[in-house]
């Protein structure tokens, strides 16, 4: 499913007070191990929605994370539930379109996307600006659901195969493991 103006689409539904699948201890589990202890090194997460990701990789990895989303509905909801100062910096961009000039970092050790690339109208130009965001040894996790995993009605919010396929095939190293419908990848440069 690609939607052609993002933030019109996801406004309306966080302002709703439409939530999405939580942070479950199975996924922070698997997140960490992949993703390992920080020490200060910046993370960027692209799509943050409430922020609840950018919090776990702030404060339990200690990554210094920037969490950016098209939504400004999202965004309000994400500051609204920090409770500490020092957490992480919430902005508004659109990583499809908008200035990624603007943000603080030129290479991240980790760019997250969560339950997002399946949203992402082209895939191949996400990529490119993804890969230049990473120095060797970076790590881009994605976590979506797999089409074929999900019911019929809910086919459009999962990858499919190709999309699969093109979202690993630029990598020099491509690892994944499977938390029930949804696939966790960690790919790097």
């Amino acid at each position: 499913m690609t939607i052609n103006n993002p933030a019109e689409y996801w406004n309306p539904l966080w302002q709703s007070g439409r939530r999405y699948r939580s942070l479950g201890p199975e996924e922070r589990q698997l997140t960490g191990r992949f993703l390992g202890v920080a020490h200060g090194r910046p993370a960027l997460d692209v799509g943050s929605g409430d922020g609840t990701l950018a919090r776990y990789l702030h404060a339990d990895l200690g990554y210094r994370t920037t969490a950016i989303d098209c939504s400004s509905a999202a965004l309000e909801i994400a500051q609204a539930e920090q409770t500490t100062s020092d957490g992480p910096v919430f902005r508004h961009l659109d990583i499809e379109t908008g200035d990624i000039s603007a943000l603080p970092n030129a290479g991240y050790a980790v760019v997250t996307c969560r339950l997002v690339f399946a949203f992402i109208k082209d895939k191949a130009a996400f990529l490119d600006r993804i890969r230049r965001f990473l120095p060797p040894g970076g790590t881009f996790w994605v976590v979506t659901p797999l089409a074929e995993r999900l019911p019929e009605e809910r086919k459009s919010i999962g990858i499919t195969p190709q999309e699969a396929e093109l979202l690993t095939a630029p990598w020099s190293s491509a690892r994944s493991e499977d938390l029930d419908v949804l696939r966790c990848y960690a790919l790097r440069p």
